[in-house]
């Protein structure tokens, strides 16, 4: 029997320099989808799929991610004197449980698989998911969040976890990419994988998009793999190397991711949820009448 997933890695040392100058002083995972933080619906997601202890990977300047995951005691008091119960349950059943947040450093920006490495310590001896704190999915048909998916086949095959989807094949250069063994329907066998192959080389037009589920073995191999793409030690390169030795699935997930480092999917991210949100939709879209769209 499969191993409960507990606990998740979020990885937030990254500068957001496609995002300056907003990011100059704000974190871009602090940056808002509606109104909420970007790294919130990253939580939320994880919280959903069962997640109960929440590991941040952080860098410098990054201390309001802590400040938003504990009590804001001045902010609470107000909101209680002037009656805005409303609002004040909304800013508590954001915060995880006492002892459920742990914050680590990744002093140099050293790659997404130093990064996990990072995490290794608080981590432990167990099972653990990791989800790109700039990527915001969206449920599709069956309503479950990306993880929830990832979870449900981690349950039933074991091993390790990778969320794909799929794009135009003449994109793939741009990511992750995956080959195909036995197929399962919504999920199957990973027998490859490469990172941003050459033009017309991808083993297929899938791509990874964010959300993992990895076995502890990981930590040792990110420990001794060099350095890859960018001079940054990449978790797709210790991925393959752990493939050697235990099975890798992939889930097609059913639903939307939005990279919400960029610029295009930052702004459909907030038009798709705002349009999710009965008190908003009729009224952004007469905006966007008005916009002439």
């Amino acid at each position: 029997m499969s191993r409960k997933i507990r606990k998740a890695v979020l990885p937030v040392a990254g500068l957001g320099t496609r995002f300056l100058p907003a990011t100059k002083t704000v974190p871009k995972e602090m940056l808002t989808v509606v109104d909420r933080p970007i790294l919130q619906h990253v939580v939320d997601e994880a919280r959903a799929a069962g997640v109960e202890h929440f590991i941040f990977v952080t860098g410098r300047n990054k201390s309001v991610i802590e400040d938003h995951f504990d009590n804001a005691y001045e902010l609470e008091d107000t909101l209680r004197r002037r009656g805005k119960m409303k609002e004040l349950e909304a800013l508590m059943s954001d915060l995880p449980g006492a002892g459920n947040c742990s914050f680590t450093r990744q002093q140099a920006p050293l790659g997404l698989g130093h990064a996990v490495w990072c995490a290794r310590e608080l981590v432990g001896d167990e099972p653990f998911a990791v989800l790109l704190p700039d990527m915001v999915t969206m449920g599709g048909a069956s309503k479950s969040q990306c993880l929830a998916q990832c979870v449900e086949a981690y349950a039933k095959h074991g091993g390790n976890v990778i969320a794909v989807e799929q794009v135009p094949a003449e994109e793939t250069h741009q990511y992750g990419v995956v080959a195909v063994g036995k197929d399962h329907g919504r999920d199957f066998e990973i027998t490859g994988m490469v990172e941003k192959p050459a033009k017309g080389t991808a083993p297929s037009n899938l791509i990874i998009s964010g959300r993992y589920i990895l076995q502890p073995e990981i930590f040792d191999i990110l420990g001794t793999v060099e350095k890859g793409a960018g001079g940054e030690i990449q978790l797709t390169d210790g991925m393959k190397a752990l493939s050697s030795r235990q099975s890798f699935h992939g889930v097609r997930f059913d639903g939307r991711t939005y990279d919400c480092g960029s610029k295009i999917g930052f702004l459909a991210a907030n038009l798709a949820f705002a349009l999710e949100r009965p008190e908003l939709a009729d009224a952004l879209r007469a905006e966007a009448r008005k916009l002439g769209l």
